[in-house]
């Protein structure tokens, strides 16, 4: 009876450690595989506002899609199993649906459990901006023309650059060659916006719209001429031109009309916070 049972131990011993130098090897390729695929800006996605540098980022996020429920118009995505250690992090695709920053209290940055996407930094942006106006009106009674919590949205908006317009080619764009625009906003794409200055969202494929120069990336922008501008150029073309400003939302990009789009908003570089 004891030699079956030292048998029957040995065997199962052996099939434990054939499992775990299985188990071992899996993972060890699986590193491999991430160590060369973990960098998911290659791809060119924009993370969130408010989101730390790429490598706090990717140690801070635990995957929990908060960012994705809360969101209004459903810009933040997760990104696939091919993105490496960046698999299950959100991220934003301006072609598909750009932030528009129409929930005003950057509700992504607020319901993150672990400040991968960090609110403080608007916190106190918002409050900078309106401490002013509380000082000069310190019995609440503002005139009609100043709105505190406007001023302190806006501010908000501008806290964070997770992103940079750019125009890599003139000649896609439609104002370069002097040429207006009239059909439905975007190119082909499903997104949804908040025009600047509106309460009401839009739906990109039912808004028709007519421009004699095309400007819709001017238009269309969050943040208006302090981020972009339509520039006349010396022979009387005109190309869009992007302001300090400029957050990297990628409304521009998501209503440009031509297909490839001729402005592209690139992800910037954060500085890490944590070696």
């Amino acid at each position: 009876m004891a030699a079956t049972n030292t048998k029957i131990n040995r065997r199962q011993f052996l099939k434990a450690s054939a499992s775990a130098v299985i188990s071992l090897a899996v993972v060890g390729s699986a590193a491999y595989y991430f160590k060369d695929k973990s960098n998911i800006r290659e791809k060119g996605y924009l993370r969130p506002p408010g989101s730390r540098a790429e490598k706090d980022f990717l140690f801070a996020c635990i995957k929990c899609g908060l960012c994705v429920q809360i969101c209004p118009v459903h810009a933040i995505k997760l990104a696939d199993w091919n993105d490496g250690l960046a698999y299950g992090t959100p991220f934003i695709d301006p072609n598909v649906q750009a932030c528009d920053y129409s929930c005003d209290a950057i509700q992504c940055a607020e319901t993150c459990p672990t400040a991968a996407i960090d609110f403080q930094i608007f916190k106190h942006a918002g409050n900078e901006a309106v401490a002013p106006l509380f000082k000069k009106y310190p019995d609440g009674q503002f005139p009609k023309d100043i709105n505190p919590f406007e001023v302190q949205i806006l501010a908000m908006k501008r806290a964070d650059k997770i992103g940079e317009a750019e125009v890599p080619n003139p000649t896609q764009c439609l104002a370069y060659h002097g040429q207006g625009y009239k059909g439905k906003l975007g190119h082909g794409n499903k997104g949804i916006l908040r025009p600047p200055g509106t309460k009401e969202r839009i739906k990109i494929q039912e808004t028709e719209v007519n421009r004699e120069i095309c400007d819709l990336c001017v238009t269309y922008c969050p943040l208006g001429d302090e981020a972009i501008v339509l520039d006349k150029l010396e022979d009387g073309k005109f190309l869009p031109k992007v302001k300090d400003g400029c957050v990297g939302c990628g409304v521009c990009q998501m209503v440009c009309p031509t297909d490839p789009v001729a402005i592209v908003v690139k992800p910037v570089d954060k500085e890490p916070q944590f070696a």
